[in-house]
């Protein structure tokens, strides 16, 4: 799966996932509003039972040109054909259980935003190899990451600055939108300023694909 994007790409691929689920139907403004300050282009991972959740702010994400919409799975399960587990969470058991897992949300993110997303990134970022090929097989681009910036919504605001700040051009960089008491936007709106004195160039990951 891509852990990066292709080399010599001068920019930053900023991606945020929306996860859904007990205590993730929330969403952070304060994401959005740094985002849309500072005219940055960004890719959110939306998992199905967070659109459930969030149809309108669903459709305004897709709407907002500075952002494109990839998916983050139905239940938020690791991508697996043996069952194999992430930070607690069972994984997919066969080829069956992964193509639902993808295509459930698939259908669910096309019916909300009017477009077929391009990127998939499973729940908690774990891939297998055979469920990684399914992925592709069925038309969409595994996504992982490089630099991990939030712990998952778990770093006060002040290590989500320094994290990003240490994204370098051709990163991948996870962070997460759904968690309103995090410290994800307060350290994205401090990163932001400084990350553009640096002339740090963002894109939405179709502007710069995976390999």
């Amino acid at each position: 799966m891509a852990l990066g994007l292709p080399i010599g790409t001068p920019a930053i691929a900023l991606t945020f996932d929306c996860c859904g689920g007990p205590g993730g139907d929330g969403f952070d403004r304060s994401v959005l509003s740094a985002l849309v300050r500072h005219e940055v282009a960004a890719t959110f991972f939306l998992n199905a039972r967070w659109v459930r959740s969030n149809p309108a702010l669903t459709r305004n994400l897709a709407a907002n040109p500075l952002f494109e919409i990839a998916n983050h799975g139905t239940a938020h399960l690791p991508l697996s054909v043996t069952g194999r587990s992430a930070y607690g969470i069972g994984g997919t058991t066969d080829a069956g259980t992964v193509y639902d897992e993808i295509m459930g949300a698939q259908t669910e993110l096309a019916a909300a935003t009017g477009r077929v997303p391009r990127f998939f990134r499973s729940g908690t970022a774990h891939y297998d190899d055979v469920a990684a090929g399914i992925c592709r097989a069925l038309g969409l681009v595994p996504v992982n990451f490089t630099v991990n910036a939030d712990g998952g919504a778990t770093y006060p605001a002040a290590t989500v600055a320094s994290e990003l700040l240490y994204a370098r051009p051709g990163s991948i960089v996870i962070a997460h939108a759904n968690r309103a008491e995090s410290g994800t936007g307060a350290g994205l709106a401090t990163a932001l300023p400084r990350m553009a004195e640096q002339g740090t160039a963002f894109v939405r990951l179709s502007e710069a694909p995976p390999q």
